[in-house]
């Protein structure tokens, strides 16, 4: 007799500190659910293992715990896919069969080992809701299934269940309701399973654009849409994104692969639900091509782009990856990141203003990759009076807008090389001026005193070659 195909997933997680980003915080454990989806396969919320150090799965029934790894992983719709390599880990498993996308009012059943109990759990509820959420783990709008059954801490990443197969994978809860969760819907879910089988990329692109609705008359007539027509107003495009230089501000995107879009913004999608307009995008790859239909100059033009990975100028949130950093003369710099901003207490309204204004707005722009920040000065005689001068934005090095962290380590070490000063002037008119030479100097006995291993992180020293260590001398 077979058992029912979900797991409860124990794991070991260490997430990055980006208050000191040269080292992790302390371990931590957590546990969450799955569902066995094919011979050792487990599917399951990408939230449950991120920064995961350790992994173990337990069936229903069986007292033993059996160890797992991640064998993929898409943050953007939060879900994973973890392999168990034991072969007796299957022994009196059927696996789930995936299903379709729920409906209105469908009767579903959420199953998983919410906190409270040792017990796998089996709520039911109704659909009550199909459309475009925020997911909180990335960011990201895709499509969700909203139920009006409970999904606590623990039922992340089991499966929900509509006509005996897995409608979708639970994955949050609304905090400002009761007994309101939403789901990753089998399509969603069939794309990312789809992707892994075919080796793709799984990051979910964007169009990489702001845009603005058309629902004023007036801004409709000045921009010449015809009577009858709907769209939507391009008010920027990002460098680097789907639709750097094929769309441009200004245009009206009148139909996304041939569904008319809105002036509210949405689209009516697969003729039932009426959604975000960037739906679609939620199911496609990286590479994939995508229709559009605009207006330019108040004439009609159909257009392709290549999807790309979203172009942001502030990076959302970022897991199983090391922070970026640099280390000069004391000052620690960072680029500007959803995960830089969580350093504050509800950061949502105690970040610095001129930060939370690029994080909701901000477009890349070919000089500007990224925003560094000076995250904090540690103190030594060095960069004594400069120590006021943290929490701001770097806009100039030597009298030039650095790019990014990459752009601005490489015009200090140019600078330091040729001799002479540094200056650095922040977003608050902060003037930051050091000698070139005693600033190197410094650099090697501030990282000793600080236990900082190397005065940058690795991925940076991969851009931007040798990190200098700390010299670790004896006193």
């Amino acid at each position: 007799m077979s058992e029912l195909p979900v797991v409860r997933i124990y794991a070991t997680t260490q997430r990055p500190d980006y208050d000191a980003p040269w080292q992790s915080c302390t371990p931590s454990s957590s546990t969450g659910s799955g569902v066995i989806i094919g011979h050792g396969k487990i599917l399951t919320a990408a939230h449950v293992v991120a920064n995961a150090t350790f992994l173990q799965v337990q069936k229903l029934l069986d007292p033993e715990k059996w160890v797992a790894r991640v064998a993929a992983v898409c943050h953007d719709c939060d879900l994973a896919l973890l392999v168990v390599d034991a072969p007796a880990f299957m022994d009196d498993v059927t696996p789930a069969e995936l299903g379709a996308l729920p409906s209105l009012r469908d009767k579903v059943s959420v199953v998983g080992y919410p906190v409270g109990g040792e017990e796998v759990s089996i709520t039911e509820g109704v659909v009550s809701r199909v459309e475009v959420q925020r997911y909180v783990h990335s960011g990201r709008h895709l499509l969700a299934v909203t139920v009006d059954a409970a999904i606590n801490m623990g039922n992340s990443g089991g499966p929900v269940y509509l006509d005996g197969k897995v409608a979708g994978i639970a994955f949050q809860s609304h905090t400002e309701a009761e007994n309101i969760g939403d789901v990753v819907p089998a399509s969603v879910v069939r794309r990312f399973l789809e992707g892994v089988a075919a080796g793709r990329p799984l990051e979910i692109p964007g169009l990489g654009i702001s845009v603005q609705n058309l629902e004023n008359p007036e801004l409709r007539a000045h921009i010449g849409m015809p009577a009858g027509r709907g769209g939507i107003l391009v008010v920027g495009v990002g460098h680097g994104g789907s639709a750097d230089g094929v769309l441009r501000e200004g245009d009206a995107i009148l139909e996304i692969d041939g569904a008319p879009v809105a002036n509210n913004g949405t689209i009516h999608y697969l003729r039932r639900y009426r959604v975000r307009h960037d739906v679609e995008i939620g199911h496609r790859f990286l590479g994939d091509q995508l229709s559009l239909t605009i207006l330019r100059d108040g004439a009609p033009r159909e257009l392709v782009v290549e999807l790309r990975p979203e172009p942001y100028l502030v990076a959302r949130n970022q897991y199983d990856v090391a922070p970026t950093y640099f280390v000069f003369a004391g000052l620690v710099f960072q680029p500007l990141s959803r995960d830089f901003l969580a350093t504050w207490d509800e950061w949502w309204y105690r970040a610095p203003s001129e930060f939370l204004v690029q994080y909701h707005t901000g477009l890349r722009s070919p000089e500007r990759h990224e925003i560094v920040v000076l995250a904090q000065v540690l103190a030594d005689e060095i960069n004594v009076g400069y120590g006021s001068l943290y929490s701001e934005m770097i806009v100039a090095v030597n009298g030039h807008q650095p790019r990014d962290l990459a752009d601005l380590v490489r015009r200090i070490e140019a600078a330091t090389q040729a001799g002479g000063v540094i200056e650095l002037r922040t977003s608050l008119r902060g003037r930051i001026v050091l000698d070139a030479a005693r600033a190197q100097g410094a650099t090697a006995r501030i990282l000793d005193r600080y236990n900082i291993p190397a005065d940058r992180s690795p991925a940076l020293q991969a851009a931007t070659g040798s990190p200098r260590p700390a010299t670790r001398s004896q006193s």
